[in-house]
């Protein structure tokens, strides 16, 4: 089969091979994929940014349907649609799969990282990790939501934000517009959309932003203070440190900023404003499998409508090039 696979010299690209899968185990599913996303974390896998991977399959974003099935697997069977997204198997023993924080298991498999991903024409996953997508879905669409939408409906469940209320969202591209519409239609929050691209800032408005704001030259914080108070919670999907100080500076007292962007480097928070705001910082990690069923479920309900281009396998490093620029609008796509 044709794969994506990660170069032995981890420079941000990937070739596109000929790989034999293993054998299934008796725990696994085999997947025939119809649709696999570019997501920029496959960019930081390419180019070795959480430890080198030469070799890997890259994707995780991955739609497909079952062709093979385990004998220990149960709830699914061959023909049904499944999800291949970033979280991929957990210990389900530990203190954080057994309180519903299976992302942050310390033996946390994770599709296209530290075991093969979907970016190729069929992929292997465990059974109980292969989250069904409902066939009213669009699979293209699904596929966005397998880790762009998931990740951003599971921020703003962790930001706490409640209707009616303002909920900033810094980044406006494949993630950040999601966040809009999440917010906008299941939150029923208020929304200011922060960016330094006037086209991204106009399609913001498209999906649902009540206000947008270019804070290339401009201090965010300060227009989010004078036009409503400061908002309540802050989502930054952005791939920028100073997007996470702005955010920061975006709440009003006793708001919540969320990370999810992974930029290199440090967030810069003022004691004094975090002690005396009452300030709250929290990372969200994707999203667990009930997560991305609540996602896949309110997507079929017509609650978000991604934004997708579909393209070819041997596209792919066109594609990593695009996202890199900040060229691309929605999320790009590869239809197998």
């Amino acid at each position: 089969m044709k794969a994506a696979v990660v170069r032995p010299n981890s420079d941000g690209y990937v070739d596109i091979k000929d790989v034999k899968l293993r054998p299934i185990k008796d725990n696994e599913i085999l997947v025939k994929m119809e649709y696999c996303g570019l997501c920029h974390t496959d960019l930081h896998v390419a180019a070795g940014d959480f430890g080198p991977q030469p070799g890997r399959i890259i994707g995780h974003e991955g739609i497909g349907r079952v062709e093979q099935i385990g004998k220990e697997v149960t709830g699914l069977e061959i023909g049904d649609r499944v999800s291949i997204a970033w979280l991929a198997g957990a210990c389900g023993r530990c203190e954080y799969c057994v309180t519903g924080r299976e992302t942050l298991c310390r033996s946390v498999q994770n599709a296209g990282y530290n075991m093969d991903g979907a970016m190729a024409e069929k992929c292997i996953i465990r059974g109980d990790f292969a989250v069904k997508v409902p066939e009213k879905l669009d699979p293209i669409q699904a596929s966005s939501i397998t880790c762009a939408g998931v990740t951003t409906y599971k921020a703003l469940k962790t930001s706490g934000i409640r209707p009616g209320q303002w909920v900033a969202i810094y980044g406006c591209g494949g993630l950040g517009n999601l966040a809009i519409q999440w917010a906008q239609n299941v939150f029923k929050a208020h929304v200011l959309a922060v960016d330094i691209n006037d086209d991204k800032l106009e399609y913001a408005k498209e999906v649902g932003a009540d206000l947008t704001f270019n804070s290339k030259n401009a201090d965010s914080g300060k227009f989010a203070h004078d036009q409503f108070g400061g908002a309540h919670a802050a989502i930054v999907t952005a791939v920028s440190q100073i997007a996470f100080d702005q955010a920061v500076d975006s709440l009003r007292a006793g708001g919540k900023v969320v990370a999810v962007g992974l930029p290199k480097g440090k967030m810069g928070l003022s004691i004094v404003k975090t002690v005396l705001d009452g300030i709250q910082v929290a990372g969200s990690l994707v999203g667990t499998r009930q997560d991305l069923k609540e996602a896949f479920d309110l997507a079929a309900d017509g609650a978000i409508k991604p934004i997708v281009s579909v393209c070819k396998l041997d596209e792919v490093n066109e594609m990593i090039d695009k996202m890199k620029n900040g060229e691309i609008k929605g999320r790009k796509v590869i239809k197998f």
